[in-house]
């Protein structure tokens, strides 16, 4: 192998450390967020400075992850290939990633306004916390949801510079993020179930069985529609966004088609393939609305 082929499989271990290509899941969120804030195209400068931190805070949060599980996932057959557990990616070396990129998102957040600079402390302890919540409580996936739901307030602040504004519209959809994040774990998390109950992790399949999840899961997503269709209505949007709202239902009762707790073979399409669309179809959504000037 040449050099450069072996950084190339390195920088690779990396990114798959991170699970780089997940980040579709917040930082459709977190544009929807600025793009709410601005009332269209918000200003470049502040767009480029919140994808980095969206994708900074997403970069520390997996690689704390991954660094505080690695003994866990070394003995999860699902999970035993992961880079830190199959000795690509060192421990030491994943904890100087979450280092960096941590550094990245507090100065990243710095560059945008006074007021994201004294929150880009607190959001990063929440962010990275999340990893520790299975350990004890069951309700771990809703502290995912809320991880992921600071990304569209994070936005708002960063465009809008203080609490101004009609704040019940980030909420709004920080909320329909929290329930849409926390369902789709609950899906998920059903492939560990026998694990987490033999290791003590808390999780709803561990404690309340996988068809408990399910449903559990259906309800959040209800919710989340329903939070979506709220939004529409308090930022006064426009038609098409509304169709995207409902092609959104549409997917997710897809997903829950796609899952049964007599048959979970289809979880990643359920988790990774649909989620991945509804964010980035949510997004397109609410920017097309702006931009022909339905909204």
């Amino acid at each position: 192998m040449t050099a450069a082929a072996g950084m190339s499989a390195r920088l690779g271990d990396y990114f798959k450390l991170v699970a780089f290509r997940h980040s579709i899941f917040a930082l459709p969120f977190a544009l929807q967020g600025a793009w709410l804030a601005a009332r269209g195209v918000p200003p470049w400068r502040s767009l480029a400075w919140i994808v980095v931190c969206a994708v900074a805070a997403r970069t520390a949060a997996m690689g704390f992850n991954r660094f505080v599980d690695r003994r866990i996932d070394a003995r999860n057959p699902r999970t035993q290939s992961r880079e830190i557990p199959a000795g690509r990616v060192s421990a030491a070396s994943a904890v100087v990633l979450v280092a960096f990129a941590s550094a990245v998102f507090i100065a990243g957040a710095a560059q945008l306004n006074a007021l994201c600079a004294w929150l880009a402390a607190p959001v990063l302890a929440v962010l990275l916390g999340y990893s520790l919540t299975k350990r004890f409580t069951f309700l771990a996936h809703a502290f995912l949801g809320l991880a992921l739901g600071l990304a569209p307030l994070g936005a708002w602040l960063a465009i809008r510079g203080d609490f101004g504004g009609d704040l019940s519209i980030p909420l709004l959809l920080a909320a329909a993020v929290l329930s849409w994040v926390g369902g789709f774990d609950l899906i998920y998390a059903t492939q560990d179930r026998e694990f987490d109950a033999r290791e003590g992790l808390h999780s709803v399949p561990a404690r309340f069985g996988i068809a408990a999840a399910l449903n559990a899961a259906r309800a959040a997503h209800v919710a989340t529609v329903v939070l979506l269709a709220l939004l529409w209505w308090r930022a006064d949007l426009g038609p098409v966004d509304l169709v995207a709202v409902g092609v959104a239902a549409a997917l997710l009762v897809w997903e829950h088609r796609l899952v049964n707790p007599r048959d979970l073979s289809k979880i990643d399409m359920a988790f990774f393939t649909l989620n991945g669309w509804i964010g980035v179809l949510l997004f397109v959504g609410l920017a097309l609305d702006f931009a022909l000037g339905a909204a």
